[in-house]
């Protein structure tokens, strides 16, 4: 039984692949995955491509080829609580979907993907970690001290990153605005947005695999996190990368 580790884009991928070892690269159709040792584990990693469906595709395979009963996700997002600021690592333990819903009026009424409220309605709304796995990551965690950012994540002085547990928003746009990220934070209470945990929550519902989304904060999802992005993309990924690797050998 492996445990599955899943990227988006290639900063996030190159920094779990440089720390593995005895490395078998493997492909299924157009996708690559690497199986190899890592923190002690037969690990599994693939890198996904961006958004949700490339993420339901990807997970699936490492659920039912691999026999995957872990997944966890290495990366970056937006920042949307104001409270936190580029390169704080969001651990994600809930998952939304904040652009699947009912339109009516020309707006948006978010609703759980996957159904629809006169159709098949539920009172669900977003995927949750399993409980477990969320108070091992927190044990695991709790003293770890992230390296200081560069000047320039930072704001002008070095600073250690901090860590918090909450909620992911997850959508298939990337979010450069002010006034979209206020809404989210609003709607949702979520502290980060990205483009695949919410599809990783829902295949994991579905095939009963436990997951994990770790997000450190490239950008904060406004007018400037394109620039921010480029910036800060390499730097932030490898604190969200330590992470995990600081969790795997709890699991």
């Amino acid at each position: 039984m492996s445990i599955g580790l899943l990227c988006a884009i290639p900063p996030e991928w190159r920094h779990l692949h440089e720390a593995m070892s005895d490395v078998r690269d493997e492909t299924v159709g157009p996708l690559a995955f690497s199986r190899g040792q890592l923190q002690g584990h037969e690990v599994v990693l693939a890198r996904a491509g961006i958004g949700k469906v490339n993420t339901a595709m990807v997970a699936t395979i490492l659920a039912e080829r691999y026999n995957a009963k872990t997944i966890l996700f290495s990366g970056v997002a937006g920042g949307l609580d104001p409270t936190l600021a580029i390169g704080d690592v969001v651990v994600g333990t809930q998952t939304v979907q904040h652009d699947a819903g009912v339109i009516q009026d020309d707006r948006l009424e978010p609703y759980q993907a996957g159904h629809i409220p006169f159709f098949n309605p539920t009172e669900g709304f977003g995927f949750r970690s399993s409980e477990a796995l969320v108070a091992t990551a927190q044990a695991a965690l709790a003293d770890l001290e992230l390296p200081s950012l560069s000047a320039a994540a930072a704001g002008g002085e070095p600073r250690r990153p901090r860590i918090v547990f909450g909620t992911v928003a997850s959508g298939d746009q990337y979010v450069n605005c002010e006034m979209t990220r206020e809404r989210l934070h609003r709607q949702f209470g979520a502290q980060a947005v990205e483009m695949e945990g919410g599809a990783l929550g829902q295949v994991g519902a579905a095939l009963g695999v436990d997951w994990l989304d770790i997000r450190a904060l490239s950008d904060l999802a406004g007018a400037s996190s394109r620039m921010d992005f480029a910036a800060f993309v390499d730097e932030v990924a490898a604190s969200s990368a330590l992470l995990l690797q600081r969790l795997l050998p709890r699991l």
